[in-house]
């Protein structure tokens, strides 16, 4: 069984919406706003990139990473030679980019299921908050890799639904503090 990591920049109040710079939201690239940059804080960004075998991606962040991670060849190389597959019920294969290896559209959690199911590695979810959310309602997620950052913003997507579900418990498997605020917080999933 493969296990599924969730990663994820995430402000103290759950918000996980824009931190690079996205168009079309207030807060927009709060993660290099007031934060001084502390290269420590991220090292579990290579690690990640270094451990995953695959990328799973909701439809919206695949459609805002596909057109710019494949020409970042220095920042992302395992990433982009790992496979890929997206969650989405609207996607086409016409819709995938040619440039980014190769991509596997899944239509349903159940398909997300069946792949954790197969042999690999470890599966990595970049960006997408709705398709997080759903993972997590359906007791799909193994570990938590988050980096939290010392914001308040109010509105945005959320990380966590507010689903009025059972309990899961989680154990703190690593964590740090860092000189800018930020958290580190690793969790896995107790079942």
């Amino acid at each position: 069984m493969r296990t599924l990591i969730t990663t994820a920049f995430v402000s103290l109040d759950g918000v996980v919406e824009g931190p690079g710079g996205e168009p079309g939201y207030r807060n927009s690239g709060w993660t290099f706003q007031d934060v001084d940059f502390d290269p420590a804080a991220y090292e579990i960004k290579g690690r990640e990139q270094g451990e995953a075998a695959a990328m799973l991606l909701g439809r919206v962040s695949y459609q805002a990473f596909a057109p710019v991670w494949p020409g970042m060849t220095e920042q992302f190389p395992a990433y982009n030679a790992m496979p890929k597959y997206v969650v989405s019920t609207t996607l086409r294969d016409e819709d995938l980019v040619s440039d980014w290896g190769a991509t596997t559209i899944l239509r349903s959690l159940e398909d997300v299921a069946a792949l954790k199911e197969g042999e690999g590695g470890p599966i990595s979810v970049h960006g997408s908050a709705t398709l997080n959310r759903a993972l997590s309602d359906a007791g799909l997620v193994d570990r938590y890799h988050l980096l939290v950052f010392p914001v308040l913003l109010g509105a945005g997507k959320r990380l966590f639904s507010d689903t009025d579900k059972a309990k899961q418990n989680l154990k703190v498997v690593e964590s740090e503090s860092y000189s800018n605020g930020i958290q580190k917080l690793v969790y896995e999933v107790l079942r």
